[in-house]
């Protein structure tokens, strides 16, 4: 379902600090300008098959959120090539795709088309993604005014609804409250009872631990180990 053969990602990291458009030409026109090359992601390898939940761990800055986004489609590698079978719905941060002056309903919209859901879709949707994200009653609300936890569940609800045949997730409990994470979980056991696939990100272990079979363990940029969780996590713990 998902290869990534030698995924690399390389940042630029500038020493200087230009404020003005002529020092950035002069520096340009002199070769003043020096760089320190970071290296988010480098020569990362695995496969994933078809119905698994799998586990991404790895300390803040190891390059997990980086992974899902070049995964998603968000940002390009520096290197490497990925394949994915079948759509992809990446929820890799909080209000992404959301527009804060637009009502709840008019993002539903929005994400869709973001997604490439037709809006006849969305809309015979909309009952059951608010009832799932518990907040149909703020439906006509400015997502400006909802709490970090509310747009959570409605981003989750949304793409959940698109049904793809890929999730990738990226702290989705940092926000939630104790009904969301049971929520997450049913849809977690759906998934994969249809064959799903699903790429969990998370720092809650025991979460990772309970529904993830193999995981991934991202350090300083590079794949340290990627197999039985139990023994990943403790591989972790480690570091």
């Amino acid at each position: 379902m998902i290869e990534a053969n030698g995924i690399t990602k390389l940042y630029k990291i500038p020493h200087e600090k230009n404020v003005t458009l002529f020092e950035t030409i002069l520096g340009y026109v002199k070769n003043q300008f020096t760089y320190e090359d970071l290296y988010a992601l480098k020569n990362v390898s695995f496969r994933v098959n078809k119905g698994e939940i799998v586990g991404l761990v790895g300390k803040n800055g190891s390059g997990k959120t980086t992974l899902l986004k070049i995964l998603g489609g968000i940002i390009p590698q520096t290197k490497g090539e990925f394949h994915i079978e079948g759509t992809v719905a990446p929820l890799l941060g909080l209000s992404v795709g959301f527009h804060h002056e637009l009502t709840a309903q008019e993002n539903l919209y929005l994400y869709g088309a973001i997604l490439g859901v037709p809006r006849k879709e969305i809309k015979e949707n909309l009952d059951r993604i608010f009832e799932f994200a518990g907040v149909g009653k703020f439906k006509d609300m400015k997502i400006k005014n909802f709490s970090s936890g509310m747009i959570a569940r409605l981003a989750f609800a949304a793409m959940v609804q698109t049904n793809p045949d890929v999730l990738l997730l990226d702290e989705i409990f940092a926000v939630g409250d104790k009904d969301f994470k049971p929520q997450c979980f049913s849809v977690f056991r759906d998934y994969k009872q249809r064959g799903k696939t699903i790429i969990f990100a998370s720092h809650d272990l025991d979460a990772v631990a309970e529904h993830c079979e193999r995981t991934l363990l991202l350090d300083k940029g590079e794949l340290r180990a990627f197999g039985n969780t139990k023994d990943v996590i403790q591989q972790y713990l480690t570091l």
